[in-house]
C-alpha cells in the first residue's frame, strides 16, 4: 500500500497532464479528479465550445480507461445506449450486442437533449454499476464513470434533468471562459495540431482502482463529520429552499473531501477541504422556492449564507477537537 504523498504525487501527475489540454482551469480539473477517485459521476453545465469534451477525453487518456461518446438527440433510444438483444438464427438465441455505456468512461453529451425515457436509462447504471437488458443484468467494467454535459442557454428542444437524475451526480461544475493569457496559450498549444493528440498515459486503470479504495481510509474526524450533517440538514431546514440535500449528498460531499485530502498530500479532512467542496457537490441538488426564484436567489448563494452560518469545528491532526 503506497503512502498518501505517494498517492498524492501520482494524481497530481494526472492533473499536471490533463492541464496540458485544459488551460487555466486547474480548479475544475482538480474536481473532475476528485469525482474519478470518488467513482462519482460529474455533469458539466456550460456554453458551448470551451471544452467540456476535451476534459473528458483528456481524464480518460490519462488514465488509461476505455472510453465512448453518446450524442443525446430527442430520437435516441434508451436501447442505443444500453444496447439490444439480437435473436441468433443459427444458435437459436438471444445475443446480447452491448451499447456505447460498456466503457469505462462515458461521455453523455447535451444529455439535456434526449428524452426523459432516454435519460432514465442511465439511472441504473450510474447507481448500480450494471444494466439490465431483456431481465437480464450485466455488469459495466471497473473503474465506471459517467461524465455528462449540458448547455445551459439552449432551452428549445431540452429536457430538464429530474431530481432523481440529478443527485445521482457527484459534483456539477463548470468550466467557464479562459482568461485572455490563457486563451492566448490555447491559439499556441494548437497552431500545428490539437495538444490532445500528443496526450501521454499516466496510470492504468488498476492503478486508480487501488487510489480509489486507499482514499477511503484518509481520516474524516467526527467533528468534521457533523459539520457535514449540519451543513446538508441546514439546506432542508432554509425557508428559501423548498427541497435540500439528500443523504446521497452528504455522503458524496464525505467521499469528495477525503480525496480532496489525499490530493494535497494529507491523511486527514481539514473544514477547508469541506468548504471548498459543498458547492459543486450540493448546489445541483438543492432547489430554491419560486418566490426565492423570482428575487433571483441561487442555490450557490444560499449554500454561501449556510457556510456561514454553520459553526465550523476546530478538529486537529490527531483526531480530536483542538483546545
Amino acid at each position: 500500500m503506497q503512502s498518501v504523498q505517494d498517492l498524492a504525487t501520482a494524481v497530481q501527475r494526472v492533473v499536471a497532464n490533463v492541464e496540458r489540454v485544459i488551460v487555466g482551469k486547474a480548479d475544475s480539473v482538480a474536481f473532475s479528479l476528485i469525482a474519478v477517485i470518488c467513482r462519482g459521476h460529474i455533469l458539466i453545465e456550460d456554453v458551448p465550445g470551451v471544452g467540456k469534451t476535451v476534459l473528458t477525453k483528456a481524464i480518460a487518456r490519462s488514465i488509461g480507461c476505455t472510453f465512448k461518446r453518446i450524442q443525446f438527440t430527442p430520437d435516441l433510444l434508451p436501447s442505443d445506449v444500453t444496447g439490444v438483444s439480437i435473436y441468433n438464427q443459427k444458435t437459436g438465441n438471444f445475443e446480447y450486442r452491448p451499447g456505447p455505456i460498456m466503457a469505462q468512461i462515458v461521455l453523455a453529451d447535451e444529455i439535456n437533449r434526449a428524452t426523459p425515457k432516454t435519460q432514465s436509462a442511465l439511472l441504473e447504471a450510474m447507481e448500480e454499476n450494471q444494466l439490465t437488458v431483456d431481465g437480464v443484468t450485466y455488469r459495466l467494467p471497473e473503474p465506471f464513470m459517467v461524465m455528462a454535459t449540458q448547455n445551459p442557454i439552449e432551452y428549445e428542444g431540452t429536457f430538464p434533468l429530474p431530481e432523481a437524475q440529478l443527485d445521482r451526480f457527484m459534483m456539477n461544475i463548470s468550466l467557464g471562459y479562459p482568461k485572455p493569457a490563457d486563451e492566448m496559450n490555447i491559439l499556441d498549444s494548437h497552431q500545428h495540431h490539437h495538444p490532445l493528440e500528443d496526450l501521454a498515459q499516466i496510470m492504468t486503470a488498476e492503478e486508480l482502482t487501488l487510489i480509489q479504495t486507499q482514499v477511503r481510509a484518509i481520516h474524516v474526524d467526527p467533528s468534521i463529520r457533523e459539520y457535514i450533517v449540519a451543513i446538508a440538514n441546514a439546506t432542508r431546514t432554509h425557508a428559501n429552499i423548498y427541497l435540500g440535500a439528500s443523504p446521497r449528498g452528504s455522503l458524496a460531499l464525505f467521499r469528495g473531501v477525503q480525496a480532496l485530502a489525499a490530493m494535497r498530500g494529507r491523511g486527514y479532512v481539514i473544514p477547508d477541504d469541506v468548504k471548498l467542496l459543498a458547492k459543486p457537490v450540493l448546489a445541483h441538488r438543492i432547489i430554491v422556492t419560486p418566490a426565492a426564484r423570482v428575487r433571483a436567489i441561487t442555490s450557490t448563494s444560499l449554500l454561501d449564507e449556510i457556510l456561514q452560518s454553520v459553526p465550523v469545528p476546530n478538529a486537529w491532526v490527531g483526531g480530536g477537537k483542538g483546545r
